[in-house]
């Protein structure tokens, strides 16, 4: 079976963010907007890609890994926020055309959480990134960052 859960990744991406000024206060409200650029490319005949994600003084980027056996992706993230680090992936799969789900326990500044991934809304040209935590082992999620991609073509 063909892996295609990505296939709409590769490319050029304007991405418009959103994200808490404090991602780990369970009570900041307070949120920060910019606008970054995303490059993709799939590697490894469509089981694998990366994306190198660029802002003004900040940088990462995204390796994703499908796994056919247990029909599950994983996906690790790296920046200059942390230099050094390779987070533990998130691990899910898409539940349907355009959505996917991916999660898994992480420790950030000392803090316990449970990190979730949502894709939504994906087309040819556009996606929902959101980003949410869970500071409860999974009990409740609050969303804190969102990134709105838009294909550069």
């Amino acid at each position: 079976m063909p892996v295609t859960d990505f296939d709409f990744l590769p490319g050029t991406w304007h991405v418009a963010n959103r994200r808490l000024v404090n991602l780990l206060d369970p009570a900041c409200e307070e949120w920060e907007e910019f606008e970054a650029t995303s490059e993709a490319r799939a590697m490894l005949g469509g089981i694998g890609n990366v994306d190198h994600f660029r802002t003004d003084g900040y940088e990462g980027f995204s390796l994703r890994l499908y796994e056919p056996g247990e029909d599950v992706w994983r996906i690790w993230w790296s920046s200059t926020a942390r230099p050094g680090r390779l987070d533990p992936p998130v691990e899910g799969r898409f539940s349907e055309p355009g959505r996917a789900r991916f999660a898994c326990d992480d420790v950030l500044d000392g803090v316990p959480i449970r990190m979730r991934f949502d894709w939504s809304d994906i087309t040819a040209d556009s996606a929902r990134w959101e980003q949410s935590f869970s500071f409860d082992g999974g009990a409740t999620y609050k969303p804190n960052w969102v990134m709105e991609l838009t294909r550069v073509t």
